[in-house]
């Protein structure tokens, strides 16, 4: 019943496309439109839920619906962060510790209900709903970062996307050349690829005075969602072909 994609480097690429997407698409209803932090997180969880509903009773695994999700959390997370740290006045160091603690819970009682936390050995829609709330509240508390590192901590949006995606490439190596646990740092990975999508989204909209390159939330939008719409669909070419070349091989 694994219904998820297998963790290839593609996968990290469409990752960090879509969480730049959600940082674009998110501040495009929020901010551009003016539809608020609340209403806009209102709208774009109902949107999640409905994506996830869909998700888990499917039977197998599908490309563009298991990438709508993502995109569901990613931009839903834009909005639930910017709720937070700017609306209720809670700010992004805060805003990103509370997220932190909810995460933790979430991964907490994700352990505590006897399924794994290693994606590639969820079976079962209890396992997977785990998954998909670890997943909205990682995304969030990367809005948070990203925007902690952006605003508070004075690298600017390109100083904090060269940290957060070199925090990334240690990562990386860690996953070949230490032992510690593929289980942690794929979840570390999860959670930082998010801020980097964020602080690189803010590179793309912001204007110029503000160290961006001034491309807006929707020019940004539109391009991005072009790229992962693009990869998506040879996500599902070659899962289609997988089977025939199965065939052919035997």
């Amino acid at each position: 019943m694994n219904k998820l994609p297998q963790i290839t480097l593609a996968f990290w690429v469409m990752k960090i496309c879509a969480t730049t997407l959600g940082e674009t698409a998110g501040d495009l209803l929020s901010m551009t439109l003016d539809i608020g932090y609340a209403m806009s997180s209102l709208l774009l969880i109902s949107v999640f839920l409905v994506t996830l509903v869909s998700q888990l009773y499917s039977r197998r695994y599908h490309p563009m619906l298991y990438w709508l999700v993502i995109l569901s959390t990613s931009t839903a997370g834009t909005t639930m962060s910017d709720f937070m740290d700017r609306t209720l006045g809670l700010g992004y160091a805060m805003g990103s510790a509370l997220l932190i603690g909810i995460l933790m819970l979430t991964f907490a009682l994700w352990r505590l209900s006897g399924n794994p936390l290693d994606v590639s050995r969820i079976r079962n829609r209890g396992g997977e709903l785990f998954y998909w709330v670890a997943i909205l509240f990682s995304n969030t508390l990367g809005t948070a970062l990203g925007d902690y590192l952006a605003d508070d901590s004075g690298l600017g949006f390109a100083g904090g996307a060269l940290l957060i995606g070199s925090a990334i490439a240690l990562v990386a190596a860690a996953r070949y050349w230490t032992k510690i646990s593929g289980v942690v740092l794929f979840w570390i990975a999860f959670v930082l690829t998010r801020p980097f999508g964020a602080t690189l989204g803010d590179v793309l909209t912001k204007s110029h005075e503000k160290g961006g390159l001034d491309f807006g939330t929707v020019g940004s939008s539109l391009v991005l969602g072009g790229v992962l719409l693009v990869l998506v669909l040879m996500a599902t070419y070659y899962q289609r072909r997988e089977p025939q070349r199965v065939a052919e091989l035997s």
